[in-house]
């Protein structure tokens, strides 16, 4: 039974679902599935077109509303009821955690479990809510970031669940590997770290003299782990979303305490464990290179290796520079939070049976109507790669701007807005 309650501007109810873990094997193990339904209190009683939100990650749940925002949010509740959904491993979706870990007996167990959390199965599971919770009429999507690879699975695996479908910041390339995106990806952090010093030129003192006291001293976070430069390096994942440069910014003014500034600030080293310990989303960090993982090619650990190619990213070259979305494996020795995930990570990194995620046939016949914007120096989805996946996906409208960063939806109302009015100006939604 779904439970209903008010907050001011939205009317929601929380539905949970059992779904098995494994859908070839549906009478095997089960999880639960979560989802929230939201819309206009004043329009509880009509009959609203559903909007899925398919979130950003991997293993990022689904944003928890307050005070009328996200935006998007917002502007979407004006026509649509919204369905919030927490993907699996995530959020109220039998989330997973470092404890879970001690189930498997080795690596290459742990690893067959979590291929279970790719798009796939993701996809699987929304069709699944759309049809025993939400009647089963088609349903619109917004993809934001992964939320977008899942879209394209969507698309290839069970358009008819689908009646239209918007994408910010997340056209997946159809057929890169873990090596094509960080070779394009390398040189776009290269390049956000130039902005961000031209911007502030006095970090460039400020990160190095932070970089060599880390190196100098035995610097230990408040939860215990000892803070290396490499980890310093990457909270430069920050550099990607509109108030990245700031953020860090603030976060570096004031790195040092003390009467001469002769010590790390606690503000600071708790702000750093925040951002880097991946204590709320360990899934981001464990799946990350597999969301591009194609059959019969491992990712096998792809940032570490393009990452030797790109010398300027050394921890003792000068103006340091920091890292973006890229996860390397001394992050599951150093970081608490991701220690139990080590053995899984490490087949992972190996792991060549990848099931499809993209049908190039199916996409090239798309009947569905789909709007995307395409962030042209977006640091974490190339833009080159999505706009040749654009050409090769039927009935894609691809709006292409530098106005915003990847989270431009989470920063103005105006990208859904456009993206809905381009799918309408073209037909509107295919009928549910």
């Amino acid at each position: 039974m779904a439970v209903e309650y008010t907050i001011p501007g939205m009317l929601i109810r929380d539905h949970m679902v059992d779904a098995p873990l494994d859908w070839s094997k549906p009478d095997g193990e089960t999880i639960r599935i979560f989802a929230r339904e939201v819309c206009d209190p004043a329009r509880r009683r009509e009959s609203l077109p559903l909007l899925a939100f398919l979130q950003g990650g991997p293993g990022g749940k689904s944003p928890r509303p307050s005070n009328g925002g996200p935006p998007w949010l917002a502007e979407a509740l004006k026509t649509h009821r919204v369905i919030l959904i927490d993907q699996r491993g995530t959020g109220r979706s039998s989330r997973i955690e470092s404890a879970m870990m001690e189930r498997f007996a080795d690596g290459r167990a742990a690893a067959d479990y979590l291929t279970l959390f790719r798009a796939d199965s993701i996809v699987a599971d929304c069709e699944h809510l759309r049809k025993t919770v939400f009647g089963g009429g088609r349903w619109q999507t917004l993809g934001q970031s992964y939320g977008g690879f899942l879209t394209l699975t969507y698309l290839s695996k069970a358009p008819e669940g689908l009646s239209a479908c918007y994408v910010t910041g997340g056209l997946a390339g159809l057929g890169a590997t873990a090596d094509d995106v960080y070779r394009r990806t390398y040189p776009r952090v290269t390049e956000k770290n130039a902005a961000y010093y031209r911007r502030y030129p006095g970090d460039a003192e400020r990160i190095g003299r932070i970089a060599d006291y880390i190196e100098t001293n035995e610097v230990r976070l408040p939860d215990g782990d000892r803070l290396s430069v490499r980890r310093f390096q990457t909270i430069g994942i920050d550099f990607g979303m509109a108030p990245g440069y700031e953020n860090i910014h603030w976060l570096v003014d004031e790195a040092f305490s003390g009467p001469n500034e002769d010590r790390l600030s606690d503000r600071f080293l708790a702000s750093v464990m925040s951002l880097t310990s991946y204590d709320d989303n360990p899934l981001f960090a464990v799946l990350q290179e597999s969301i591009y993982g194609q059959a019969g090619t491992p990712t096998a650990w792809a940032a570490e290796r393009i990452r030797a190619e790109h010398p300027v990213f050394a921890g003792d070259r000068r103006p340091l520079l920091l890292t973006g979305e890229m996860m390397y494996p001394w992050m599951f020795e150093e970081i608490r939070s991701l220690r139990a995930f080590r053995a899984g990570v490490e087949a992972l990194a190996t792991h060549e049976r990848y099931v499809p995620l993209y049908a190039p046939a199916r996409l090239a016949a798309n009947e569905v109507p789909v709007a995307a914007v395409i962030y042209h120096d977006d640091m974490y989805v190339d833009a080159g790669l999505s706009l040749e996946t654009a050409r090769h996906v039927a009935n894609v409208q691809a709006w292409v701007t530098n106005e915003f960063e990847h989270d431009g939806v989470r920063q103005s109302a105006a990208v859904l807005r456009r993206l809905m009015t381009l799918v309408r100006e073209q037909g509107g939604p295919l009928a549910s």
